[in-house]
């Protein structure tokens, strides 16, 4: 019996002795073929413009594919029935991809971030009327804006691309809103001077278009001039400080004062 079940042994390594070494050498190489494949397909992607992160992303995606692949190949040469296989594989992506919806969703959105580019790092951007903030990095499921006091504002790609983006840097140039009020009884014509000459010796005011002055609104309790000043896109906020405290400053030396709202309370005896 022993010499019965020691030839069965020796039947079973002839037999199946070539296939595994054709699977560990069908492993070996396609691994290798994988790793090599995954480089070139990163190559070509860094000569795009594509996101550093999504680069990587998809790099990994394609590896992971390809060893599956592999793996589905070489489990077929030991008779495994591949196709049963692929469906249970198939059922479990998609339920992963229904369970992931919502990060699908924000890599499907950087992707389109990607390609038609509505802004891009360093651009000063804002999103959704509230997110105000420098470009810092656009990823493949969020994006990171960098704010005036240094805090770092991270967006899921699908919230960037569904709400209204404003690049208020991405024409190069950027006119700077500014409105004063004066009171009713100060001169409008002096007022305009005061801002004109803050704005000729502000460093970063373009002079083409020219700045001007018009009355806006003759509101409650001020005549609201506004001014819309234009420096490039880096000075946005230099230009808008600068002008907020020089005018204030001038506005004062020329006893022209800034009304502020306030009530005249009248005692009936």
């Amino acid at each position: 019996m022993n010499n019965t079940y020691i030839q069965q042994g020796i039947d079973m390594a002839v037999q199946y002795f070539p296939k595994v070494l054709l699977a560990i050498l069908t492993l070996w190489i396609g691994f290798w073929v994988v790793k090599k494949i995954v480089k070139l397909s990163e190559r070509l992607m860094g000569r795009s413009d594509l996101d550093e992160s999504l680069k990587k992303f998809l790099g990994s995606l394609i590896g992971i594919l390809l060893k599956v692949l592999v793996v589905l190949s070489v489990a077929s040469m030991f008779g495994v029935n591949t196709t049963s296989f692929v469906a249970i594989l198939s059922a479990l992506m998609v339920g992963v991809g229904m369970a992931l919806n919502g990060t699908i969703g924000h890599f499907a959105s950087g992707v389109m971030l990607m390609i038609f580019k509505p802004f891009k790092v360093g651009d000063l951007v804002d999103i959704g009327g509230g997110n105000l903030g420098a470009v810092d990095a656009i990823n493949a499921f969020n994006t990171t804006l960098k704010t005036l006091d240094n805090k770092r504002i991270i967006i899921g790609n699908s919230n960037v691309t569904g709400n209204t983006i404003t690049n208020i840097s991405g024409q190069g140039t950027v006119g700077v809103e500014l409105t004063f009020g004066i009171a009713y009884d100060a001169s409008i014509d002096k007022a305009r001077e005061i801002i004109l000459k803050v704005g000729k010796a502000c460093p970063h005011i373009l002079d083409n278009p020219a700045q001007g002055v018009v009355v806006a609104e003759l509101a409650d309790n001020s005549v609201n001039l506004a001014t819309r000043p234009f420096c490039k896109s880096e000075h946005y906020w230099d230009t808008l400080f600068y002008m907020q405290e020089n005018v204030k400053k001038e506005l004062d030396k020329a006893n022209i004062g800034i009304p502020f709202p306030q009530m005249d309370v009248h005692m009936i005896k």
